[in-house]
């Protein structure tokens, strides 16, 4: 076609019709472990799945497009992902953290630069005086998450980007609250852009899985390299399934957030709660920003309780359309409570730091009827007194 493909339809026709062998409309699983060389020292494309695979690679070759990358490394989970982008660093460098990241990135982060892999130092990145100041210290990495986990706070990566390279560092932007659906920071200057593929691209909670996507191919080869040499690499069958959820991202994506804002404005008007957290009201203080970086505002909100704890529990206990469970970008409902369950690793201090109270409910918004949803919160909230 003469003008480029949009990303539904990149998202929908990659790796359609490619199968040599039988012409299979969608590509075929292959599950072998290794494949036969054509001779002595004579290697097919693939040799062993571990550096490998041909579902796979279409599923590499989709995320490098709807990215607007040059490569991408699929990992067996969302953290292994994470440690991949660290494997780039050595002893001695820093990496700049958001001070309010998720809590499984922070855990290690933290944990690997008390072993001396690296330095960290965890800022509030929307404060350009602390960023600044960190940027002096001359960082190997910076590390952006926006909107950020769980408190949905957004930053500008177009100007960070452009802040950390006039120091020379790389910028890591972890761009699983959105998809490329609706965020693509790869061409906001980011260098390397990181997804929990458990999330929104399966989008059916069956698949533990990661993606890294690079825009250097210098890059995409050390990354790919490290992923190969510590076993980080993902399942046939699991890129299978992400593959299969990829088809429908954009049309999931469109009720994730229209559902999702209709729960902000309800939450917004009620009593019992104090503070809604979502960048899709005109209210927050992330909102122009996230309109221009942003194609959209995404499926995730959290809100503040004015109640106590046991009156907390009770709210979560009478929810019938939202299930308590960690991770987030299923079709289904989910309710969590950060400080005890995604951010449990977290100290005490650095919840503080971060924001995260004990009365912080953050939501992962479905894809069930926006009115049946609003009148579950209201029902539970209605057991309160």
């Amino acid at each position: 076609m003469s003008r480029p493909l949009q990303a539904a339809t990149l998202a929908v026709r990659t790796g359609i019709e490619s199968d040599p062998a039988q012409g299979a409309v969608v590509p075929p699983i292959y599950l072998s472990t290794n494949y036969a060389f054509k001779g002595f020292d004579q290697k097919r494309d693939f040799d062993y799945s571990r550096s490998g695979n041909p579902t796979r690679s279409v599923l590499a070759e989709a995320m490098t497009k709807l990215e607007g990358g040059c490569d991408s490394v699929i990992t067996n989970t969302g953290m292994s992902a994470v440690n991949l982008v660290t494997a780039l660093l050595n002893p001695g460098d820093l990496l700049i953290a958001p001070h309010d990241c998720y809590g499984g990135s922070y855990r290690l982060f933290d944990s690997l630069a008390k072993k001396g892999a690296f330095e960290v130092v965890f800022i509030d990145q929307s404060n350009e005086s602390e960023l600044q100041k960190a940027l002096e210290r001359n960082p190997r990495l910076v590390w952006l998450e926006t909107p950020s986990n769980p408190l949905l706070r957004i930053v500008d990566v177009q100007k960070i980007c452009s802040m950390a390279k006039s120091v020379g560092a790389l910028i890591a932007v972890d761009n699983t609250f959105l998809s490329p659906a609706l965020q693509q920071p790869l061409l906001l200057g980011a260098d390397i852009v990181v997804h929990s593929a458990t999330k929104y691209l399966n989008g059916h909670s069956d698949v533990v899985a990661g993606v890294v996507v690079s825009k250097d191919p210098e890059l995409a080869e050390k990354l790919s390299w490290w992923a190969n040499c510590l076993g980080l690499t993902g399942g046939a069958f699991d890129s299978y399934l992400i593959l299969r959820g990829l088809r429908t991202l954009n049309v999931r994506m469109r009720t994730h957030q229209e559902n999702a804002l209709q729960l902000a404005h309800y939450l917004t008007d009620n009593p019992w709660v104090s503070h809604v957290y979502y960048p899709g009201l005109e209210s927050d203080p992330g909102h122009q920003l996230a309109k221009k970086q942003q194609a959209g505002f995404g499926g995730m909100l959290s809100f503040e309780l004015a109640m106590d704890l046991d009156q907390m529990k009770l709210l979560l206990a009478s929810l019938e359309l939202f299930s308590l469970a960690e991770s987030l970008g299923g079709v289904e409902s989910l309710v969590c409570h950060p400080a005890t369950m995604t951010h449990a690793a977290m100290s005490e201090e650095a919840l503080e730091n971060a924001g995260v109270s004990q009365r912080l409910i953050r939501l992962s918004v479905g894809l069930e009827d926006g009115h049946d949803l609003v009148a579950d919160l209201a029902q539970a909230f209605a057991r309160i007194a």
